[in-house]
């Protein structure tokens, strides 16, 4: 679970101009600013400030009271439906801890493998990235570049469990983690107790489609491989460099991979395959140290041979 959620506030639009061009070399920060010179990260405030906010624990963690875990194993799915987007927690891109976000411009097509995590009571009732109030016991989400809202199925790889849930919220901002999920989501997952768990998430049509069905949990729980992408570089000479820096993170297990990809060559750096999630989780932390806190995480199964969302 994550330590610090964060609210949108006010005038989100001088955020688009955070977005920066070029392609930086390994270890470069991202010091992205508004047109107006102000620090995107000055249009979003901790949510623990405010009037009344004494009134909520400090401590993050499941309910204190409220529906048993077979009640909430009974929880619906979110049913999609069209909306328009939300007026706000869409900016156009927006900087938290000094790493620039982007908020993409439709859902569709969306799909993606990475670690979802929970947030619980800590949050409760209080106003989500989209300023609606934080349920944890409805089947809602927290992504970091999803429009709002956006319905989208949750696959735990491991399990074959699946849900779906409305995105409404921003984060979470954790290296290796895609998807924040609510307590009664995680809990239908299989998710709540670990705090976390491989998932793969599919962005959902208000008609339904784009959804993939439930999977046979036997076949769900095939073995799974774990790699850290440190990056994928048009530029040779940025890519040796962040080989470089991941054969010190990780001696032996760093490669460099070349391919093509729209009509263009791509050097692909990675590290693994690795142990698992708590080795993947330490090797994200390393190169973040290193000045490669872009690196994300990819989990393929024993039957892949490459990455199916190598981008640049």
């Amino acid at each position: 679970m994550r330590a610090v959620r964060l609210l949108c506030v006010g005038a989100l639009a001088v955020a688009a101009g955070c977005a920066s061009t070029g392609e930086p070399a390994p270890g470069a920060g991202e010091g992205a600013v508004s047109p107006t010179g102000t620090p995107a990260e000055a249009l979003f405030a901790k949510r623990s400030a405010g009037p009344g906010a004494d009134r909520f624990p400090v401590e993050d963690g499941p309910p204190i009271g409220g529906p048993s875990r077979a009640e909430l194993m009974r929880t619906p799915d979110a049913v999609p439906a069209s909306e328009p987007l939300s007026p706000h927690g869409n900016p156009q891109a927006y900087v938290v801890y000094g790493k620039t976000y982007r908020t993409m411009p439709s859902s569709r097509g969306y799909v993606e493998r990475g670690v979802a995590s929970w947030y619980g009571r800590k949050f409760h009732e209080r106003p989500t990235s989209s300023r609606e109030p934080y349920d944890m016991f409805a089947m809602t989400a927290a992504h970091r570049s999803l429009p709002l809202p956006t319905y989208v199925r949750v696959t735990h790889l491991e399990n074959g469990r699946s849900a779906v849930v409305r995105v409404n919220d921003r984060g979470p901002f954790h290296p290796g983690r895609i998807i924040d999920l609510s307590y009664a989501a995680a809990v239908k997952l299989g998710i709540a107790d670990p705090g976390s768990g491989p998932v793969e998430v599919r962005a959902v049509d208000s008609d339904g489609g784009g959804g993939a069905a439930l999977p046979d949990p036997r076949s769900a729980a095939a073995p799974l491989r774990y790699f850290v992408q440190v990056g994928a570089y048009s530029d040779e000479r940025n890519a040796a460099r962040a080989f470089a820096l991941a054969e010190r993170v990780r001696p032996g297990l760093a490669s460099l991979r070349s391919m093509r990809a729209e009509e263009r060559t791509l050097h692909r750096v990675r590290i693994g395959p690795l142990a698992g999630l708590d080795e993947a989780h330490r090797v994200l932390a390393g190169l973040d140290e290193a000045g490669l806190g872009s690196a994300r995480l990819v989990i393929e199964t024993r039957s892949h041979d490459t990455a199916e969302d190598d981008n640049a």
